[in-house]
Formats: structure tokens, sequence, C-alpha cells
């Protein structure tokens, strides 16, 4: 037969060449008897040998029989076809790769053959096949994507294993650029990438690291965009090697595309949050996915808050990296990102990187995506305490940057970060502190009427006056942005209030969490914003309270804070003095809620020095039920007598010429006292005055000598006083009421 070919290679007689491969095949190769067909592969092999560098001529002739035979049920017959094809493939060398597609097709399926001889005889071809792809030039890599991307979705180990075998040597090919096609292969990778078999896993793991390497020396060709999707959903997959590999992945997209990955940032999160919670047994997935945090923060800047799609845009777009991807595009220049990236803790290895063809890249930060996605996650209680942190960061810093659009989702939000602030993390709760405060103090909070929560937003009946201090300190320690958007501008916004109210709701409404957590979200919340308006405004909504057992509950809690919290320090000075028409209206507007609770007013008196009318309010207890609980707050303010707050009170006590109504004051609570030990306590420090028989009371009418008096002369405390008398009569209205109720529903427990 060899001889025979060469005879008619010689004469040039293809039609005889054709003629003999036709016999060879038809009447060979693909007869039902298996010996003829062995006959026919050998006989193939034979043709092509002699035929030598012109069986690139005839090779679909020559090649679509032996590859018919590779479906053989005979595995002798099936190892026969892979020898044949062996030579055939030999000879013609790289005229083969217009057919390789067929050949790769081919051999997928013998990599997966049940016979040793067989998988043995295939792997020869193909190591074979793959030195002619390496030395060629001309592999036609684009015919060829859809085949592998059709192949690498097999669930066979070997036929897996063969396919990542092909994409290293295709990747390790200089004139091949599997680059530009990875989106068509990459979510197939990630598949292969959880196989059972370790030593597969292992080849996948090294091709993704070689296209990740490949990546980083050539960002300016990667077609990020299109494959954002693809690792966001194997963030996501149960298989820790995945979720690191893709989350690694994820790392590098966003510090070399930069806002590329803006619009996908909804889905980003989905996928990061839920791992910043993740335990030391996953400790790798989690810190790779704080840096993906992080990194994606730093990626909104304050220009998307004054962009639209109206808009027009403000330079040339160039061609996008996917058109498919930007959708609804926005531009900002290069350096517009950059400028956002200096704000947070994580200093990125990688600098800010665009596409050169595209250094305009249009983009639109998907708000509404974003804060659904953090609204889910903050509402979802089975989340753990670093994924809400991770939540409660992401909602201030786009408040800080983007407080325009985000105040159209306040209203949503508003609810959730009330109930937040009865999480079991205090972290989390400062965090949440930290964010209503930006709500409440930010400039673009200025909204039209009814804009703002709707629950209690029609409660306040008329204006406070509130007072911001013009300190850049006031400001939260997390926070680097300038004045023009701190709690110390000029005014607060319309949501300070309705804050207030929904506040103290909260409080009455989970009486647990004014017990546990009150005294400690206040005072948090005078560090935040101004401690003189939290005061006022909660003194405000409490004068008109209509549960006047929770209002004097509340006013205790606002009394302890005032008098023993270092944060209101300057409150306190502020209040000692009266020096002020501020600090002496300060103080009436706290008098008269404060009146809810009779021991509190009078320790309202003596903080702010007004000791005659303190004397003049303890007198008026003679009047009032004197219950358990009333006694025992005036133990606790004589324990609070005794405390370094009230130093210059007690030193006060040595001039008794001045001060008379202090200790008639001080005497006053000593009679309403039982014998106990707050009794013994005050008793021994009232023995301490020195001379008490000048304890002479002067007129009142007559000038003072002192400055005090002087200052609060325009105080009415006449009108105070009687004030006090109606909020006390209306408390015990109120304890009638409820005793009566009691014992009615005691009557019908009996009935």
């Amino acid at each position: 037969l060899p001889r025979l070919v060469r005879e008619f290679v010689a004469q040039n007689n293809t039609s005889q060449i054709k003629h003999v491969i036709q016999i060879l095949s038809q009447e060979f190769a693909l007869s039902q008897h298996p010996h003829s067909r062995k006959g026919g592969l050998i006989g193939l092999a034979a043709c092509s040998i002699a035929l030598g560098k012109d069986s690139g001529l005839y090779l679909k002739e020559l090649i679509e029989p032996v590859l018919t035979c590779f479906n053989d049920a005979d595995s002798r017959l099936r190892y026969y076809a892979c020898e044949a094809l062996y030579n055939i493939v030999k000879v013609a060398r790289g005229s083969v790769l217009p057919h390789f597609n067929v050949l790769f097709d081919g051999l997928s399926k013998l990599a997966a053959d049940p016979d040793p001889n067989v998988k043995s005889g295939s792997e020869l071809l193909d190591r074979l096949l793959k030195d002619i792809v390496t030395e060629s030039n001309q592999f036609d890599l684009v015919g060829f994507i859809p085949l592998l991307r059709e192949r690498i979705y097999s669930n066979n180990q070997y036929a897996r294993q063969f396919i990542i075998s092909w994409i290293l040597v295709l990747e390790s090919v200089p004139d091949i650029n599997l680059l530009d096609y990875l989106p068509e292969i990459l979510d197939g990778l990630f598949q292969i990438l959880g196989d059972n078999s370790k030593e597969i896993r292992k080849m996948c793991e090294v091709a993704l690291g070689e296209f990740l390497k490949e990546i980083k020396k050539n960002p300016s060709s990667v077609k990020f965009a299109e494959m954002a999707n693809i690792l966001v959903i194997h963030c996501q997959a149960a298989d820790d090697l995945i979720q690191l590999t893709a989350m690694c992945w994820m790392r590098e997209f966003i510090q070399l595309a930069g806002r590329v990955m803006l619009p996908y940032s909804s889905g980003i999160l989905t996928a990061v949050l839920p791992c910043l919670s993740y335990d030391d047994r996953k400790k790798n997935i989690k810190e790779v996915a704080n840096v993906c945090n992080q990194s994606l923060m730093k990626l909104v800047i304050p220009e998307d808050d004054e962009m639209d799609e109206a808009k027009p845009s403000m330079t040339i777009p160039a061609e996008p990296t996917s058109e498919e991807s930007l959708s609804r595009p926005e531009t900002v220049t290069a350096g517009e990102s950059q400028h956002g990236r200096n704000e947070l803790d994580v200093t990125l290895n990688q600098p800010l990187f665009f596409p050169c063809s595209c250094e305009r890249i249009q983009v639109t930060l998907n708000l509404d995506g974003i804060v659904q996605v953090l609204d889910y996650h903050l509402s979802d209680t089975s989340i753990g305490m670093m994924t809400r942190i991770a939540v409660l960061k992401w909602l201030y810093h786009l408040y800080i940057k983007t407080p325009r659009k985000m105040f159209r989702h306040t209203d949503s939000l508003f609810p959730i970060l009330l109930r937040t602030l009865s999480d079991e993390s205090d972290e989390v709760i400062l965090k949440d502190l930290e964010l209503l405060a930006e709500i409440a103090s930010s400039p673009a909070g200025q909204t039209e009427e009814g804009h703002g929560p709707s629950d209690g937003s029609d409660v306040r009946p008329g204006p406070v006056e509130l007072h911001v201090p013009a300190r850049p300190g006031q400001l939260s320690s997390s926070s680097t942005k300038g004045l023009e958007c701190s709690p110390s501008t000029p005014t607060m916004n319309s949501y300070f209030y309705k804050f207030m109210i929904n506040l103290l709701k909260r409080f009455s409404t989970e009486r647990k969490l004014l017990e546990t957590r009150g005294a400690f979200i206040i005072r948090q919340l005078c560090l935040l914003l101004n401690a003189e308006n939290i005061f006022h405004s909660m003194a405000d909504i409490l004068l008109r309270e209509e549960d006047l057992k929770f209002a004097s509950t509340m006013v205790h809690t606002l009394n302890t804070i005032l008098l023993t919290s270092s944060e209101l320090f300057q409150l306190r000075n502020q209040l000692k003095d009266l020096k002020t028409l501020e600090s002496r209206n300060l103080f009436c507007c706290l008098y008269r809620s404060w009146c809810h609770n009779p021991v509190t007013t009078v320790s309202l008196c003596f903080l702010t020095q007004n000791y005659k009318h303190a004397y003049d309010l303890i007198q008026k207890f003679g009047d009032l039920e004197v219950t358990v609980d009333f006694l025992t707050e005036v133990d606790k303010l004589v324990q609070l007598i005794e405390c370094p707050i009230f130093t210059y009170l007690r030193l006060q006590l040595l001039d008794v010429k001045n001060n008379p109504y202090l200790i008639k004051a001080l005497y006053g609570l000593l009679m309403l006292l039982p014998q106990s030990s707050a009794f013994q306590l005050l008793s021994h420090r009232l023995q301490c005055v020195p001379n008490p028989e000048l304890m002479q009371t002067t007129d009142y009418t007559k000038p003072s000598t002192s400055f005090k008096r002087t200052a609060a002369s325009n105080i009415d405390y006449t009108e105070l006083l009687q004030h006090f008398e109606k909020v006390q009569n209306k408390h015990l209205e109120a304890r009638h009421q409820r005793a009566g109720r009691a014992e009615q529903l005691d009557r019908r427990v009996v009935l």
C-alpha cells in the first residue's frame, strides 16, 4: 500500500490517492467487521506515512474515519484508532491545525475512556498535538473557544484534567492570547476548582494563578466588567478553596479596575459582607474579604453625589471596556477616582488603575442597589457582628460622600437604624449612633416639610431653639470630612428633632433598652452631637409626654447623666453659673421637664446654685405622696452631694451668710429621710457647717452680694414653682387612676 501511494504521489495522481483513501475508509475502517476496521485504520496510517508532507492535502479524508472509530465499542479498536491518528498527525504536523477542533473533541472523549490502554494511547496523541500547537503560530483560537467553553463544564475527572492541561499549554504560548477569552471560560475554571480530585484542584489552581499573573501584567487588555458577576457568584461558593480564590481575584479586580467595578457594587457587597463575620477557621477568606470591602468603599467619591442620568458628560468618553456591562454611564476622570481613596485605614499596594484604552470610563454608582443590600444585611438578625459593623460603616461613608442621594433613602433606613440600637454589641451601637448623628447633623438633611421619618414627625408643636458649637473637636474620631458636613455646622437639620422623638419612643416601648443602654446611648450622642441640643430637645419632648411614669423615669436617667458623665462637664459648667441668656433658657427648659421627678428638680437647682428655689421645692414635698421610690431617690441625691460633682456646693457651706438657703435645703432633705445611712451621712456633713447660730435668713428682696443671684434675676421662680405643683398634681392623678384600675382588676379576679 505505501509503495502504491508513493507511485501515485510521484505521478501527481490525486484522484487515485483519494480513491485509495476512500476504499480504506468506506470498505475497511467503517466496515461492520471489527478485523476489517482494524485493517482499515492501519491502512490509513500507512497511507499517511507514504504521503509524507503531502498528507496535509488529504487530512479531512484521513482523519474523519479514524475519529469515527473513537466511538467504537471495542476497546482494542479504539486503541488502534489512537495509534492510527497518532501516525497521521505526526506526519502532517502543523497541517492538522485547521482540523484541531475535531481532534480536540475526539481526544476529550478518549481522556475519559475506561480502558487504560486507550487512555495511555490518547495521552501520547495528546502530547504530540500539544507540541504541534506550541511550536505553531497559526492556531485558530477564535474557532477553538466555543468548543473549549462547552467542554469545560464536563463533570468527568479525566475530561477536566484534559481541559486544564490544554488551558495551561495555551496560556504558555506567547503568540496565543487566551486572556482575551478568559470571560468565556472563567466560570468553568471555578467549577473545576471544586473537583474532588486534589490533583485536578491543584492544576486548576495553577491555571487560575497564571491567569491572575497575566492580568496584573496586562491590566489594560482585561475585560474586568465581563468577569465581575462571575466572581460575585463564586465568592459565595460553599467550597472554601473556590471562595478564597474568587475573593482574591475580586480583590485584584477592584484594585486594578477601579471604578469599572462600581456598577457591580451591590453584588460584590452581597458576597463580601457575610465573610467579614467568619471565625478563625476561615481567617484567610475573612482577611481578603475585608480588603475587598475597604477597597470598594474607597471607589465612592463625592462626585458621585453630583452625577445624574440626565447630566451631560463632562468629558469625551472613550470606548468602554465592556459596552454590554457598563450601562447608564456617567463620566469620572481617573484623578477624581483617586481623590476618594485617602480616607480609610487600609493602604493598598496597587494604585488605582484605569485601562489605557478608556482612561475616562463612564460609570454609574447604583446607590439604590447598594442601599438595598446594606438594609437586608442590617435587618438580618442572624448576620454576625462584624458584618453589621461593616454595613454601618458603609452607610456612614455613603452619607459622607453622597449625602444628597442618600437622604432619599433615609425614610426607609431610619426604622432599622433605630432597631439596631437594641443590638447586643456595644461596637455596633457606637457605629449606629455615629451614623444617626451624621444623619441628624448633615446639611443635606435640611428637607422640605414632611420629608423625614413618618412616625412622630408631627409631634413637635413648635420650633425649639437649638445651638451647635463651632468646635471641630465635636467630630467623631473616625470622621475625616470637612467642617461643611460635620456636626459643627450652624444648624441642626430637620432629622435631628425627629431622631430625638423616635429615640424617646424607642425607650418608652422598650424599657429594657433604657435600663441597660439608655445612659450609654445618650452619652455617646452628647459626644457626637451637641450635648445642649440633646438635652434641650429631649426636655422639650418630655414636657408633652403623656406617659407620666415614663417621663419621670426618663428625666431621672437624663439627670443622672447630666450630673455624673464626664462628657457633660462643659454643659454642667454652663448651667452652674447661668451667666448667659442661653444658659438660663436651657435651665428653664430642663426645669419644666425635670418637674416630672421632684428629687431631680431639686438636684437641678443644686447644680445651678438656685438654693432658695430648692428650699421652696423641698417645702412643697410635704404635700406629695412620699413613697419608697421617692425616699430612694432622696437617698441617691445625698450620695451625689458627697461626690466630686458637688464639691463647689460643699465648699459653699463655709459661707453661711451668703448661702443660708443651701443649708436650709439640706436640712430639709435630712428631715425627709428616715434614720438610714444616708441620714447619717448628711447629718455628719451638716455638723461640719461652722457657726450654726449665724444661719439667719436675710431678706430676699434686698440686693445680694452674690453675682449668681444678679445673673439669674430674670428667671420667674414663682412661675416655675407653680409649674412644679401643676406637674405633680398630674402625677398624683395618674397614680390614683393606676391604683383604681389595679383595684378593679383585683375585684374581677376575685369574682
